[in-house]
Order: C-alpha cells, then structure tokens, then sequence
C-alpha cells in the first residue's frame, strides 16, 4: 500500500471515498479531473512553449448546479505527506476565483488515507473522517455568504439573566465568530449551567437568523 503512485490512490481509494459522499467521478456535471487552470505565462514569455504551458491542473473539482467548482481537491500518493499538498491545493482555489470573479472553492487536500478541509476565508485546515456530500458545501457557501456574527444575538434574560452568565454565553458566542469550533464553560454547582446552556442553545437553534440554523446544527449539553 505504501509504494502505490498517485494515480492507483486516486483510482483505488480517493475515488472511492469521494463515491461514497455522492461524487460520481465519471460523471462530468458532477466531477471534473485534471480541470486546466489558467495562470498566465511567465514574465517575458509571449507565446508558449507546449499546450500546456501557463496552466496549472487540479486534480479533482467538486462542481455545483451551475458547473462551478465548490471544492477543489489535491491527490497524493498514500506514502506521502496529504499536507505537502496544501499550498499547491489554495492556488488553484484562488487561481479559479481570480480567473472567474466568482466564490473562491473550498480545499482538500488528500493521500488517500488523510483528508484535510480548508475553508481559506474562515478558518485554517483541518482533518475530517470522509469528503462532504454537495449538499453539505452548499450550506458550507450559504454560511460564508450570509453568515452573521453571533455575539450580536440577543440573551434571553428570562432564562439567563444573572450577570456572569450572560458573560459567559457572551464570550462563548465571540469565540465562534473568531473561527474556534468548541468552547468549554466551567461553572460551580448552583450557578445555573442548565439555564445558562438553554439561553444559550436559544439563540443558536432557536434563533431567527437562518445562517445560524444552518451552522449549528446539533447541541449538546451533559
């Protein structure tokens, strides 16, 4: 398994996990490999040297409706390094949002084995168990489009208005809008954890705001 190049990978275990989410990677409105981007010539070269001069290539793009890519995905064989490949994978991102004026994809970076995820405008790289299904990047574009900052929600002081804990649902919810994806509260027997999670689990489901709905989409208090 060790020794496989990167093209037995892609064919025998990253075109598998991205089947298993949905992506059918012989299916061109769904899949493009090997999709050509245009980066430009170098500085003084006017014509090209070969056809594929001035282009880079991902190796997948995850495209939507609308045949644009939401993600796009770098491969490496399973003996190396899935992170040596994380730079490579943001400049065809950003390649693909200079050259169409349109959303800058999501990232991936894979060996087959290890899969990372990088939303480059929000939040920094990290390792996820399997590739998201087109509905999950979706949601994923709505919520970088539309989303709010939560800290700006109002507490519901009828549930939880005692002083320290609005503080401390407060800096819960500024956390999250710094990009941090958990937050610990430490709180004494007594000082009301049960009504300070309700309010809350409030303003994160119950809200009005649907981007809010849409990203926090399970609570759980133990």
């Amino acid at each position: 398994m060790d020794q496989q190049s990167e093209a037995k990978t892609r064919q025998d275990i990253i075109d598998l996990r991205l089947a298993k989410a949905g992506w059918d990677v012989h299916n061109p409105s769904q899949v493009t490999s090997e999709l050509d981007i245009w980066v430009g010539l170098p500085e003084g070269v006017e014509k090209p040297d070969h056809e594929y001069q001035g282009f880079q290539f991902a190796d997948y793009a995850l495209l939507g409706e609308d045949g644009y890519p939401l993600a796009v995905v770098e491969a490496k064989k399973t003996s190396k390094d899935a992170r040596i490949g994380q730079e490579q994978a943001r400049q065809y991102a950003e390649n693909i949002q200079k050259n169409s004026g349109k959303e800058m994809p999501f990232v991936f970076y894979t060996n087959g084995n290890d899969i990372y995820f990088w939303d480059t405008e929000k939040y920094p790289p990290r390792k996820i168990f399997g590739f998201p299904t087109k509905k999950d990047l979706e949601r994923l574009l709505f919520l970088r489009k539309n989303e709010k900052p939560i800290s700006q929600e109002l507490i519901n002081r009828d549930i939880s208005g005692r002083s320290y804990q609005i503080e401390a649902i407060r800096s819960v919810f500024e956390s999250f809008d710094k990009g941090r994806r958990k937050a610990l509260l430490v709180m004494a027997t007594g000082t009301g954890k049960t009504r300070t999670c309700r309010a809350r689990n409030t303003r994160t489901q119950g809200t009005q705001t649907k981007s809010h709905n849409e990203k926090f989409k399970r609570n759980l208090f133990r």
